[in-house]
């Protein structure tokens, strides 16, 4: 399945939850749910590139002061066919990057110290191409989707728990032998809807990978950055990083400390970079 056939399949199966547990709490729940997440998320889209570059202590650099790197940017937002967007640099040791912004005319790319100390000139033009792809692919408002989606069957899966316990389920469906059952489904539906949210993240990194190395011109590039970082946060994670900020950096900044698949934000690293090497051989 392609990486952006699956993304619509995804956001497809969100909505069906949605509606479905929806159907729990009646057409009142779904709007008012809804309606809830959208504004939530509406500010993240707007005005999260914003609050996102100033939790993670990040300074923009001008031209003058980091010359090359914006060279190295410029050439492959031009390969990308995007403006060339703002460079920052995060004052920390541990190897990563990210880009934010709601669109290529409002994005940012920042490099951590620690990965423009590690890379050579060729493995961070990979990664430029990774974080630009993102941009292009248009993954922030993707991902906000994604958000408001889960967010709206989250908050309505709490509706149904609390309505199941009080009596007060409104569509009608309420049936007293069953309340453990709505219980239950108040806390499945939800943890699905994350799963699904978070297995959009991976996918979506999957499809920067391959589109970074496109716009890099070597997908070894990329690969090789990719196990460099890997190796370096092994050894320097981000013990700082906000969480709620994860999966916009290039690899996990706390990818020392192990966790299910199912509830990572990104693929496992030896996969993206198995995949990034078959693209030199096929």
């Amino acid at each position: 399945m392609g990486a952006k056939f699956k993304t619509v399949f995804l956001l497809g199966v969100l909505s069906v939850l949605l509606v479905w547990i929806g159907s729990f709490w009646g057409e009142h729940g779904i709007i008012l749910a809804f309606i809830f997440a959208v504004a939530m998320n509406a500010f993240s889209y707007f005005k999260g590139d914003k609050l996102i570059l100033k939790m993670s202590r990040a300074q923009e650099v001008s031209e003058k002061d980091a010359p090359g790197l914006h060279s190295l940017v410029g050439e492959v937002a031009s390969v990308a066919g995007i403006p060339k967007p703002k460079v920052y640099i995060i004052p920390n040791d541990s190897p990563n990057a990210f880009a934010t912004g709601r669109d290529p005319q409002h994005a940012s790319i920042a490099f951590t110290q620690g990965i423009l100390d590690l890379l050579n000139k060729e493995e961070l033009k990979g990664v430029i191409g990774h974080e630009l792809s993102h941009v292009k692919n248009r993954d922030i408002l993707i991902a906000t989707i994604a958000a408001t989606i889960a967010s709206a069957i989250s908050m309505i899966g709490f509706m149904v728990r609390w309505g199941a316990i009080f009596g007060g389920l409104g569509g009608g469906r309420n049936d007293e032998d069953n309340i453990v059952s709505f219980i239950i489904l108040g806390i499945l539906l939800p943890l699905s809807a994350t799963m699904i949210q978070l297995a959009i993240s991976r996918n979506r990194e999957y499809l920067a990978d391959e589109t970074g190395a496109g716009f890099c011109g070597n997908p070894l590039f990329l690969a090789n950055a990719l196990r460099k970082i890997s190796h370096g946060i092994a050894r320097d994670p981000m013990n700082n990083a906000n969480p709620a900020t994860t999966h916009l950096f290039i690899m996990n900044p706390f990818s020392g400390k192990k966790m299910l698949s199912l509830f990572a934000t990104h693929p496992p690293t030896e996969e993206r970079i198995k995949r990034l090497e078959s693209m030199v051989y096929t």
